[in-house]
């Protein structure tokens, strides 16, 4: 029958090198049970594949991420069976663990933002212990962080802005499936253009020292989509003209220097020079000179 057995994996770290344990209950039994404990893997295609069994009195299982037949972005999965001593065709339901992704990842894996100057928090974490050279204190991985607009008629006209293109993971004690982790915002850029949503991706890639089970492995990257929104239009026309950004109309014909705009929630400000430009006939001014910060 079934014994409730739920296994359950978690990474760990010894002597410098990254385990994943099954651990599953140990339910009293006379005599004591004996466990099958199957490691196994999703192949490309999809399918499962075996990469490890054991028989074993305890209650888990151990199994080295040694980059050859298990290295990161598999994801893993472990089977217990268990069976009494010198029974072993007697054998209990097996019972398979969720699967355990080990890789680095973005949280959110994707993000819908709009060019709105709003920050968006996005993380990013280890599922798996971080192996560094012996007496390294600063015990990190460096990820260089890139932006690909995936539009391209807009290529060279940057769609979003993170707030750093460099972020260290921390090697920290695992929980929560996570073993390093760190936080960057991300913005949508308002370009003042009605170019439609638009489709970035952000891409980490490993810097610097690399244990081997780094060595050769990218994390996927984060999808970003970018909704358009209207952009708002003043104006300063002919002698001159000026319609506000929300439709009100005014006239100025005086001479000298003025404040058109000025943004009060950010560092931003146009001025315009007015001169005269009417002649003898009439007093009228026009625009000659523009200043924006």
């Amino acid at each position: 029958t079934s014994l409730a057995l739920q296994p359950v994996i978690s990474p760990k770290l010894a002597q410098g090198r990254v385990y994943l344990k099954c651990a599953f209950s140990h339910p009293s039994s006379k005599p004591p049970l004996q466990y099958v404990v199957v490691w196994s893997r999703l192949s490309t295609s999809g399918k499962k594949e075996q990469i490890q069994r054991d028989t074993t009195l305890q209650s888990f299982s151990y199994i080295e991420m040694n980059s050859i037949n298990l290295r990161l972005g598999d994801t893993v999965f472990c089977t217990v069976t268990a069976f009494m001593r010198n029974t072993a065709e007697q054998l209990s339901l097996p019972e398979e663990s969720k699967g355990f992704y080990a890789e680095i990842k973005f949280l959110p894996e994707s993000l819908q933002i709009a060019e709105d100057g709003k920050e968006h928090d996005l993380t990013i974490l280890s599922t798996v212990p971080i192996v560094c050279p012996q007496n390294d204190d600063s015990c990190k991985i460096t990820l260089q962080l890139s932006i690909e607009d995936l539009d391209s008629q807009l290529l060279g006209s940057p769609n979003i802005a993170l707030s750093s293109c460099q972020v260290d993971l921390l090697r920290v004690p695992c929980s929560e499936s996570s073993c390093a982790a760190a936080t960057l915002t991300v913005t949508a850029v308002t370009d003042f253009a009605q170019d439609g949503n638009r489709i970035s991706r952000i891409r980490a890639e490993p810097v610097g020292w690399r244990d081997l089970l780094w060595r050769a492995y990218t994390p996927n990257d984060v999808k970003v989509t970018v909704r358009d929104l209207p952009t708002g239009n003043c104006y300063s026309f002919t002698d001159p003209h000026i319609i506000t950004f929300d439709g009100w109309r005014y006239d100025n014909y005086k001479i000298g220097t003025f404040l058109l705009c000025q943004s009060v929630s950010r560092a931003f400000e146009v001025n315009v020079r007015q001169w005269d430009c009417g002649g003898h006939h009439s007093a009228t001014s026009c625009n000659c000179g523009v200043a924006a910060r």
